[in-house]
């Protein structure tokens, strides 16, 4: 019989990509600091206000930075990362494993995919799913000029990545959505099913997390 009594040991939660803000060496090292002396206190209040001066004990004073902006880039981008917004854009029978993806079952709202709602002017990802034929090419163009920046694309499946069945028989079927849009991730698979989705979805979210802010 296990004792009841024995010790627990806890352990930090932490983040996305195992990082936990609390204790990550990534935001100490983005954090610089300079001591200030008492008889230069007056002339930093004036430079860096109340807020960037904090009492360090004994008369002294500190005043803190970011360097680089990486912290700031990190809370920009795992804020982008946590809430995508996918268009509701349906061109093909991918959208049957979107459907499935999209469920109960797998919920991608653990991975900052959120419901397909809102207008154009709230959406930053757009998954082509499936064929796009010359006709509906110019829709997808413009239904991507309508999305503000930053915005990511997915091309899932076969026909989205390079035509698929269609890209020797067929006169009207674009051979890759890239070359209407810029793509960000591919999703291989006629249709993908679910997990390959969600691996992609954790490829975008990879991506996010380096960009550089603008």
């Amino acid at each position: 019989m296990a004792n009841c009594c024995a010790p627990t040991y806890w352990r930090p939660k932490t983040g996305i990509f195992n990082i936990t803000l609390g204790s990550s060496r990534v935001v100490l090292e983005s954090i610089e600091s300079e001591q200030v002396p008492p008889s230069a206190v007056q002339e930093s209040l004036k430079r860096y206000g109340v807020g960037r001066l904090n009492d360090a004990g004994g008369g002294n004073f500190i005043v803190q930075w970011f360097k680089r902006r990486s912290l700031v880039k990190y809370l920009v981008n795992w804020g982008r990362l946590s809430s995508l917004f996918p268009v509701h854009l349906t061109t093909a029978c991918c959208s049957v494993e979107f459907a499935g993806t999209v469920g109960s079952r797998y919920d991608p709202e653990r991975f900052g995919i959120l419901n397909a709602v809102g207008s154009l002017r709230q959406s930053d990802l757009l998954i082509v799913e499936g064929t796009v034929t010359t006709k509906m090419a110019q829709r997808v163009r413009i239904i991507y000029d309508q999305m503000p920046e930053p915005k990511y694309v997915i091309a899932m499946g076969a026909c989205a990545i390079s035509g698929g069945l269609y890209a020797k028989d067929s006169y009207n079927v674009l051979q890759g959505v890239d070359d209407i849009v810029p793509v960000d991730v591919y999703v291989p698979g006629c249709p993908p099913n679910p997990q390959t989705l969600i691996q992609g979805f954790i490829l975008l979210r990879e991506k996010i997390m380096n960009e550089d802010l603008l």
